[in-house]
């Protein structure tokens, strides 16, 4: 078994390594087994701290959101749409195992309080960057741009991370996106 086991950081190694195979090889390459061998620990420690994959992917999915309030709360402190756009991007990209896990219910545990409170918080800022936008640039009913608006900026990380825009200008083309959505501020 590890040293990092005996001093606690068995969870956080292990979170580390399952958004790393998350990333290369997606959720469905993801065991226990493989994640204990890949993090030097007894096949039981993963399980000790997780319970199932489940229970893994609850977890990660936890981090992410956590992750994604931290990197959206710079552009809600300055009421900048466009900039709570762009970080959700910056996010997805930068944490492409968490961001595969996140919106897929499928995997996670809905009961779990460590991922409601996560995905609460990481709604409230995403609601507060799109709060920002005066109501004279929104030309739809306000919930639906809402929707649309966080669908567009998802769809650009979901579109990046599976290689179909090589080359862009993510931040230009997420502005850009924003602002054919919402009009010029």
């Amino acid at each position: 078994m590890s040293d990092r086991y005996h001093h606690g950081s068995l969870r956080t190694h292990a979170l580390r390594a399952a958004a790393e195979i998350v990333a290369d090889e997606g959720p469905e390459a993801l065991s226990l087994r493989d994640l204990a061998r890949r993090a030097g620990v007894s096949h039981a420690a993963p399980a000790h701290h997780f319970g199932d994959r489940r229970g893994l992917f609850t977890a990660l999915a936890a981090e992410g959101f956590s992750l994604l309030g931290e990197a959206l709360q710079p552009s809600v402190d300055a009421a900048d749409f466009a900039r709570t756009a762009v970080a959700y991007v910056d996010f997805a990209t930068a944490h492409p195992g968490h961001f595969a896990v996140m919106f897929r219910p499928s995997l996670l545990d809905a009961d779990d309080v460590a991922l409601q409170k996560a995905q609460t918080r990481a709604s409230a800022l995403l609601q507060a960057g799109f709060d920002s936008v005066p109501d004279d640039r929104i030309r739809i009913e306000r919930d639906d741009a809402r929707r649309a608006s966080w669908a567009l900026v998802h769809g650009l990380a979901e579109l990046t991370l599976s290689g179909a825009l090589p080359g862009a200008d993510l931040e230009r083309l997420t502005l850009a996106a924003a602002r054919q959505l919402l009009g010029d501020p």
